[in-house]
C-alpha cells in the first residue's frame, strides 16, 4: 500500500518535532508548516532547516492566512496538528477550527488528527474548573470535525513520560530528587506512562491503518501502567537509595491549587484527576476506541 503524504503543523513543538521524525523514518513524504509567525527564533528556524535536509518539505502557512492552510492541505492526505494545548506552553487550541474550515474546503484530506494526545477529553466531561477548559475546548475541535464530515483519528496518550516520571509524579517538577518525594494521596492509583518518541511512532503507524479510522486510539503499554509508589521504587533502584516519603490529602492538595498561577493551576487540576480519581485506568475501551499496543 503506497504510504500517505503528511502535513504535520506545529512540528517545532515539543511532540512536532517527533512526529516529523517519524514521519520521515517510516518514509512518508511529509510536509511541515513553517508559520512566518516563528520570526527570528532561530532555534525553530534550525530546526525547520534540519528538517529539509532530512527529506522533510518545508511548506509556508499561517493561521492568519486561511487560503494558506487551504493550500497547505491540498499537498496531502493526512494531516496532523500537534499545536500547544499545554497552558504551561501555550493553549492554542480553538485555532484548530481555522484548519477544520481548511481541510474541509480542500476536500482532499483522507484522515485529520487533531492536537489531542492526552486525556481523552470525552470522558472528562467532569472535570475541575479551570483544567476543564483543556478539556472542552479539544471536544470543540471534535465536534467541528465531525459536523463536516472529516475523517479522523484521535490519539490519547495519556501522560508524557517526560513530564511525569522525571519529577516523579509530582506536580511542576521534573527533575528526581535523590532525598525525599511527595505521595499524592497514598501513591497507588496508577496512571499511564509513555515516551514521547512512541507517542509519535504509534500516531505515524495509526494514519493508514483502517482500524484506527473515525476512532480513538488509547495508546496503553501493559508495562508502561505504574502507580507512583512504583515509579518512585524504581527509581529508589536506580539510585540505590530509600527516599524519605511524605503524602498530601486530596483536601490539602485541592487547597494548594489556590496558591498557584493559572497555568499552573490548570496543570495541576489535571494531576488531581490523574492521582485521586483514578481518571485514566478506570477508562473502558469499548466500540469506537482501539488499544494501540494490540492493533
Amino acid at each position: 500500500m503506497e504510504k500517505s503524504k503528511v502535513l504535520i503543523i506545529g512540528g517545532t513543538g515539543y511532540l512536532g518535532k517527533r512526529l516529523v521524525k517519524a514521519s520521515l523514518a517510516l518514509g512518508h513524504e511529509t510536509y511541515v508548516l513553517q508559520r512566518p509567525e516563528i520570526g527570528v527564533d532561530i532555534e525553530k528556524v534550525q530546526m525547520l532547516l534540519s528538517f529539509k535536509e532530512q527529506g522533510a518539505k518545508l511548506v509556508s502557512g499561517s493561521f492568519n492566512d486561511y487560503q494558506s492552510l487551504v493550500n497547505a492541505v491540498k499537498l496531502v492526505d493526512v494531516v496532523i496538528c500537534a499545536i500547544s494545548g499545554v497552558h504551561i506552553r501555550s493553549h492554542q487550541i480553538l485555532l484548530q477550527l481555522k484548519l477544520v474550515d481548511a481541510i474541509k474546503e480542500a476536500g482532499n484530506v483522507k484522515r485529520f488528527l487533531p492536537s489531542e494526545f492526552g486525556t481523552d477529553p470525552a470522558k472528562m466531561a467532569n472535570a475541575m474548573e479551570p483544567g476543564r477548559v483543556t478539556f472542552d475546548d479539544k471536544m470543540v475541535v471534535r465536534k467541528a470535525i465531525e459536523d463536516a464530515g472529516i475523517p479522523f483519528t484521535y490519539v490519547s496518550a495519556n501522560c508524557f513520560a517526560g513530564y511525569f516520571l522525571g519529577g516523579l509524579c509530582q506536580p511542576c517538577s521534573i527533575l528526581p530528587s535523590k532525598d525525599s518525594v511527595v505521595l499524592l494521596g497514598d501513591g497507588n492509583p496508577k496512571a499511564i506512562y509513555v515516551d514521547e518518541d512512541d507517542i509519535a511512532m504509534y500516531t505515524m503507524k495509526a494514519i493508514d491503518d483502517p482500524r484506527t479510522l473515525n476512532k480513538t486510539m488509547y495508546l496503553r503499554p501493559p508495562k508502561n501502567i505504574l502507580s507512583q509508589r512504583e515509579v518512585v521504587e524504581t527509581w529508589e533502584k536506580l539510585i540505590g537509595k530509600t527516599l524519605q516519603k511524605s503524602s498530601i490529602s486530596k483536601e490539602e492538595f485541592l487547597a494548594s491549587v489556590k496558591d498557584l498561577d493559572h497555568a499552573q493551576e490548570v496543570a495541576v487540576g489535571h494531576f488531581y484527576h490523574i492521582f485521586y480519581e483514578d481518571c485514566l485506568t478506570s477508562i473502558e475501551i469499548g466500540e469506537g476506541h482501539e488499544e494501540a499496543s494490540k492493533l
